[in-house]
Protein backbone atom coordinates (compact mmCIF):
# COMPACT_ATOMS: atom_id res chain seq x y z
CA UNK A 1 0.00 0.00 0.00
CA UNK A 2 1.48 3.44 -0.93
CA UNK A 3 1.68 6.30 1.18
CA UNK A 4 -0.61 9.26 0.28
CA UNK A 5 0.82 10.34 -3.48
CA UNK A 6 4.69 9.32 -1.89
CA UNK A 7 6.69 6.36 -3.21
CA UNK A 8 6.42 4.61 0.12
CA UNK A 9 5.08 0.60 -0.49
CA UNK A 10 4.68 -0.51 3.24
CA UNK A 11 3.04 -3.41 4.74
CA UNK A 12 -0.25 -3.86 6.18
CA UNK A 13 0.55 -3.59 9.18
CA UNK A 14 2.85 -0.67 11.00
CA UNK A 15 4.51 -1.80 13.85
CA UNK A 16 4.36 0.66 16.87
CA UNK A 17 7.83 1.02 18.72
CA UNK A 18 6.37 2.66 21.32
CA UNK A 19 7.05 -0.47 23.90
CA UNK A 20 10.70 -0.65 22.76
CA UNK A 21 13.11 0.11 25.99
CA UNK A 22 9.54 0.34 28.04
CA UNK A 23 7.82 -3.01 28.14
CA UNK A 24 10.19 -4.55 26.26
CA UNK A 25 14.24 -4.43 26.62
CA UNK A 26 16.52 -4.75 23.84
CA UNK A 27 16.80 -8.22 23.17
CA UNK A 28 13.02 -8.90 23.62
CA UNK A 29 12.32 -5.71 20.73
CA UNK A 30 14.97 -7.26 18.85
CA UNK A 31 13.27 -10.45 18.36
CA UNK A 32 10.08 -9.08 17.82
CA UNK A 33 11.58 -6.75 15.06
CA UNK A 34 12.85 -10.10 13.61
CA UNK A 35 9.59 -11.42 13.70
CA UNK A 36 8.05 -9.07 11.93
CA UNK A 37 10.30 -8.44 8.77
CA UNK A 38 10.43 -11.80 8.36
CA UNK A 39 6.57 -12.48 8.72
CA UNK A 40 6.98 -10.02 5.41
CA UNK A 41 6.88 -6.37 7.14
CA UNK A 42 8.23 -3.01 6.38
CA UNK A 43 7.16 -0.08 8.09
CA UNK A 44 8.29 0.87 11.94
CA UNK A 45 6.83 3.58 13.32
CA UNK A 46 8.41 5.23 16.63
CA UNK A 47 9.18 9.24 18.29
CA UNK A 48 11.88 10.93 20.04
CA UNK A 49 10.01 11.14 23.70
CA UNK A 50 9.47 7.02 23.31
CA UNK A 51 9.70 6.16 26.35
CA UNK A 52 10.47 8.85 28.12
CA UNK A 53 7.55 8.34 31.19
CA UNK A 54 9.49 4.69 32.23
CA UNK A 55 11.34 4.60 35.70
CA UNK A 56 14.95 4.87 34.84
CA UNK A 57 14.06 6.16 30.75
CA UNK A 58 14.63 9.67 29.54
CA UNK A 59 13.36 9.63 25.92
CA UNK A 60 15.07 8.00 23.23
CA UNK A 61 14.90 4.45 24.13
CA UNK A 62 12.71 3.48 21.55
CA UNK A 63 14.66 5.25 18.41
CA UNK A 64 18.14 3.63 20.33
CA UNK A 65 16.48 0.26 19.84
CA UNK A 66 15.38 0.51 16.33
CA UNK A 67 18.90 1.76 15.07
CA UNK A 68 21.18 -0.80 16.90
CA UNK A 69 18.69 -3.26 15.43
CA UNK A 70 18.82 -1.76 12.17
CA UNK A 71 22.84 -1.44 12.35
CA UNK A 72 23.14 -5.17 13.86
CA UNK A 73 20.46 -6.52 11.05
CA UNK A 74 21.79 -4.62 8.04
CA UNK A 75 17.96 -3.44 7.10
CA UNK A 76 17.97 0.14 6.71
CA UNK A 77 16.86 -0.23 3.00
CA UNK A 78 14.68 -2.69 3.83
CA UNK A 79 12.49 -0.76 5.90
CA UNK A 80 10.59 2.39 6.42
CA UNK A 81 11.15 4.19 9.62
CA UNK A 82 8.71 6.90 11.00
CA UNK A 83 9.40 8.54 13.63
CA UNK A 84 7.94 12.23 15.24
CA UNK A 85 8.94 15.24 17.11
CA UNK A 86 7.44 17.78 19.43
CA UNK A 87 6.29 15.78 22.27
CA UNK A 88 9.58 15.15 24.55
CA UNK A 89 10.11 17.41 27.13
CA UNK A 90 13.83 17.88 26.52
CA UNK A 91 12.73 18.38 22.91
CA UNK A 92 9.64 20.34 23.04
CA UNK A 93 7.66 21.89 20.54
CA UNK A 94 7.52 22.25 17.11
CA UNK A 95 10.17 25.57 16.21
CA UNK A 96 12.28 25.34 13.45
CA UNK A 97 15.33 25.53 15.58
CA UNK A 98 13.81 21.92 17.45
CA UNK A 99 12.78 20.56 14.54
CA UNK A 100 16.09 20.56 12.93
CA UNK A 101 18.13 19.94 16.34
CA UNK A 102 15.42 16.78 17.22
CA UNK A 103 15.97 15.42 13.57
CA UNK A 104 19.68 15.53 13.80
CA UNK A 105 19.42 13.46 17.53
CA UNK A 106 16.54 11.40 15.86
CA UNK A 107 19.03 10.58 13.30
CA UNK A 108 22.19 9.77 15.43
CA UNK A 109 19.55 7.40 17.47
CA UNK A 110 18.04 6.05 14.44
CA UNK A 111 21.51 4.96 13.37
CA UNK A 112 20.84 6.00 9.42
CA UNK A 113 21.49 9.18 7.50
CA UNK A 114 17.50 10.13 6.26
CA UNK A 115 13.96 9.59 8.16
CA UNK A 116 11.44 8.10 5.83
CA UNK A 117 7.87 9.41 7.52
CA UNK A 118 8.65 12.58 9.84
CA UNK A 119 5.59 13.71 11.66
CA UNK A 120 4.76 16.49 13.85
CA UNK A 121 3.39 14.34 16.83
CA UNK A 122 0.75 17.18 17.59
CA UNK A 123 -0.27 20.45 16.96
CA UNK A 124 1.17 22.47 19.32
CA UNK A 125 1.08 25.87 18.01
CA UNK A 126 4.06 26.79 20.12
CA UNK A 127 5.15 29.12 16.93
CA UNK A 128 3.05 30.14 13.09
CA UNK A 129 2.73 27.28 10.78
CA UNK A 130 4.88 28.68 8.28
CA UNK A 131 7.49 28.37 10.49
CA UNK A 132 6.87 24.53 11.32
CA UNK A 133 6.56 23.93 7.72
CA UNK A 134 9.21 25.88 6.53
CA UNK A 135 11.58 23.81 8.88
CA UNK A 136 9.97 20.62 7.98
CA UNK A 137 10.46 21.62 4.23
CA UNK A 138 14.50 22.38 4.29
CA UNK A 139 14.87 18.50 6.05
CA UNK A 140 13.24 17.39 3.14
CA UNK A 141 15.03 19.65 0.87
CA UNK A 142 18.64 17.87 2.61
CA UNK A 143 17.90 14.70 2.44
CA UNK A 144 17.13 14.02 5.96
CA UNK A 145 13.87 13.52 5.35
CA UNK A 146 12.10 11.56 2.68
CA UNK A 147 8.32 12.52 3.58
CA UNK A 148 6.33 14.27 6.51
CA UNK A 149 2.99 13.52 8.41
CA UNK A 150 0.87 14.91 10.84
CA UNK A 151 -0.12 13.52 14.36
CA UNK A 152 -2.95 14.51 16.24
CA UNK A 153 -3.80 17.19 14.03
CA UNK A 154 -7.59 18.51 13.74
CA UNK A 155 -9.33 19.14 10.43
CA UNK A 156 -8.99 22.98 10.48
CA UNK A 157 -5.33 23.06 11.41
CA UNK A 158 -4.39 20.19 8.84
CA UNK A 159 -6.41 22.43 6.37
CA UNK A 160 -4.28 25.17 6.90
CA UNK A 161 -1.08 23.43 6.99
CA UNK A 162 -1.97 22.12 3.66
CA UNK A 163 -2.74 25.57 2.39
CA UNK A 164 0.29 26.93 3.73
CA UNK A 165 2.36 24.14 2.26
CA UNK A 166 1.25 24.37 -1.48
CA UNK A 167 1.09 28.47 -1.16
CA UNK A 168 4.67 28.55 -0.21
CA UNK A 169 5.86 25.47 -2.17
CA UNK A 170 6.84 23.57 0.78
CA UNK A 171 6.80 19.70 0.67
CA UNK A 172 3.31 18.61 2.12
CA UNK A 173 1.60 16.11 4.23
CA UNK A 174 1.40 12.95 3.07
CA UNK A 175 -0.04 11.26 5.80
CA UNK A 176 -1.50 11.81 9.34
CA UNK A 177 -1.98 9.81 12.61
CA UNK A 178 -4.90 10.26 14.63
CA UNK A 179 -6.00 7.87 17.58
CA UNK A 180 -9.16 5.61 16.17
CA UNK A 181 -10.18 2.22 16.77
CA UNK A 182 -13.48 0.41 16.90
CA UNK A 183 -14.39 2.29 20.16
CA UNK A 184 -12.71 5.97 19.21
CA UNK A 185 -14.50 6.71 15.85
CA UNK A 186 -14.40 10.70 16.51
CA UNK A 187 -11.82 10.75 13.56
CA UNK A 188 -14.69 10.09 10.71
CA UNK A 189 -16.98 13.00 11.20
CA UNK A 190 -14.38 15.87 10.27
CA UNK A 191 -10.86 14.40 9.60
CA UNK A 192 -11.72 11.81 7.13
CA UNK A 193 -13.91 13.73 4.64
CA UNK A 194 -10.40 16.08 4.63
CA UNK A 195 -7.44 13.07 4.36
CA UNK A 196 -9.96 11.72 1.63
CA UNK A 197 -10.44 15.16 -0.26
CA UNK A 198 -6.51 15.65 -0.10
CA UNK A 199 -5.15 12.22 -1.00
CA UNK A 200 -4.24 11.63 2.44
CA UNK A 201 -2.93 8.49 4.00
CA UNK A 202 -4.09 7.44 7.62
CA UNK A 203 -2.15 5.03 9.86
CA UNK A 204 -4.37 4.65 12.82
CA UNK A 205 -2.49 4.65 16.64
CA UNK A 206 -3.98 2.98 19.53
CA UNK A 207 -5.52 0.70 16.85
CA UNK A 208 -6.56 -1.88 19.32
CA UNK A 209 -7.73 0.49 21.95
CA UNK A 210 -4.87 0.44 24.61
CA UNK A 211 -5.42 -3.36 24.48
CA UNK A 212 -8.89 -3.64 25.24
CA UNK A 213 -10.13 -4.84 21.53
CA UNK A 214 -7.76 -7.95 22.23
CA UNK A 215 -10.36 -9.44 24.57
CA UNK A 216 -8.38 -9.94 27.18
CA UNK A 217 -10.18 -7.23 29.25
CA UNK A 218 -13.41 -8.14 30.29
CA UNK A 219 -13.70 -7.41 34.20
CA UNK A 220 -12.53 -4.21 35.39
CA UNK A 221 -10.34 -6.52 37.81
CA UNK A 222 -8.67 -8.21 35.00
CA UNK A 223 -5.19 -7.57 35.79
CA UNK A 224 -2.84 -8.42 32.81
CA UNK A 225 -0.07 -6.98 33.72
CA UNK A 226 0.25 -4.33 31.93
CA UNK A 227 0.76 -0.88 32.62
CA UNK A 228 -1.83 0.03 30.37
CA UNK A 229 -4.73 -1.81 32.24
CA UNK A 230 -6.93 0.94 33.68
CA UNK A 231 -7.05 2.63 30.63
CA UNK A 232 -8.16 -0.31 28.33
CA UNK A 233 -10.72 -1.49 31.23
CA UNK A 234 -12.07 2.16 31.11
CA UNK A 235 -13.94 0.68 27.60
CA UNK A 236 -15.81 -1.87 29.23
CA UNK A 237 -19.45 -0.13 29.18
CA UNK A 238 -22.22 -1.43 27.57
CA UNK A 239 -20.78 0.12 24.19
CA UNK A 240 -17.95 -2.16 24.52
CA UNK A 241 -18.86 -5.13 25.47
CA UNK A 242 -21.18 -5.00 22.34
CA UNK A 243 -17.89 -4.79 20.11
CA UNK A 244 -16.40 -7.56 22.24
CA UNK A 245 -19.08 -9.95 21.55
CA UNK A 246 -19.08 -8.90 17.35
CA UNK A 247 -15.26 -9.54 18.10
CA UNK A 248 -16.06 -12.54 19.50
CA UNK A 249 -18.79 -13.93 17.03
CA UNK A 250 -16.17 -12.92 14.01
CA UNK A 251 -13.17 -14.24 14.99
CA UNK A 252 -14.83 -17.53 15.81
CA UNK A 253 -16.17 -17.83 12.17
CA UNK A 254 -12.69 -17.18 11.33
CA UNK A 255 -10.91 -19.20 13.47
CA UNK A 256 -8.63 -16.13 14.15
CA UNK A 257 -8.54 -13.34 17.32
CA UNK A 258 -10.89 -10.11 17.86
CA UNK A 259 -7.12 -8.53 17.92
CA UNK A 260 -6.85 -9.98 14.32
CA UNK A 261 -10.35 -9.06 13.51
CA UNK A 262 -10.28 -5.63 15.42
CA UNK A 263 -7.06 -4.63 13.11
CA UNK A 264 -8.77 -5.96 9.36
CA UNK A 265 -11.51 -3.63 10.71
CA UNK A 266 -9.34 -0.78 10.50
CA UNK A 267 -7.31 -1.49 7.77
CA UNK A 268 -10.64 -1.52 5.77
CA UNK A 269 -11.63 1.59 6.74
CA UNK A 270 -11.04 4.46 3.61
CA UNK A 271 -7.57 6.21 3.08
CA UNK A 272 -6.22 3.82 6.17
CA UNK A 273 -2.89 2.66 4.52
CA UNK A 274 -1.43 0.77 7.83
CA UNK A 275 -2.79 0.48 11.08
CA UNK A 276 -0.48 0.84 14.22
CA UNK A 277 0.14 -2.06 16.63
CA UNK A 278 2.81 -2.50 18.98
CA UNK A 279 3.63 -6.13 20.88
CA UNK A 280 6.36 -6.55 23.69
CA UNK A 281 6.93 -10.06 22.37
CA UNK A 282 6.83 -12.59 19.34
CA UNK A 283 3.84 -14.59 20.60
CA UNK A 284 1.68 -10.87 20.65
CA UNK A 285 3.03 -9.77 17.50
CA UNK A 286 1.64 -13.31 15.74
CA UNK A 287 -2.03 -11.84 16.33
CA UNK A 288 -1.49 -8.84 15.03
CA UNK A 289 0.22 -10.06 11.72
CA UNK A 290 -3.00 -12.18 11.10
CA UNK A 291 -4.78 -9.07 10.68
CA UNK A 292 -3.22 -8.37 7.07
CA UNK A 293 -4.33 -11.33 5.15
CA UNK A 294 -7.68 -11.27 6.58
CA UNK A 295 -10.48 -10.29 4.64
CA UNK A 296 -13.45 -9.09 6.39
CA UNK A 297 -16.98 -9.33 4.55
CA UNK A 298 -19.43 -6.31 4.41
CA UNK A 299 -21.93 -7.77 6.68
CA UNK A 300 -18.74 -8.18 8.96
CA UNK A 301 -17.88 -4.58 8.37
CA UNK A 302 -21.54 -3.75 9.09
CA UNK A 303 -22.04 -6.01 12.31
CA UNK A 304 -18.80 -4.17 13.57
CA UNK A 305 -20.01 -0.60 12.58
CA UNK A 306 -23.62 -1.31 14.23
CA UNK A 307 -21.81 -2.97 17.45
CA UNK A 308 -19.24 0.56 17.51
CA UNK A 309 -22.12 2.85 16.92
Amino acid sequence: MKIGNSDLDVYGLNLGGNVFGWTADEQRSFEVLDAYVAAGGNFIDTADSYFHRAPGNSGGESETIIGNWLAKRGRRDDVVIATKVGSWPKRPGVSAKNIREAAEDSLRRLRTDHIDLYYAHRDVADVPLEETLGAFDELVRAGKVRYLGASNYSAERLAEALSISDREGFARYVAVQPHYNLVERGFEQDLLPLVREQGLSTMPYFGLARGFLTGKYRSRETDTGSPRTEAAVAYLDHRGERVLEALDDISAAYGTTPAAVALAWLASRPTVAAPIASARNVEQLADLLASVELRLTEADIAALDEASS
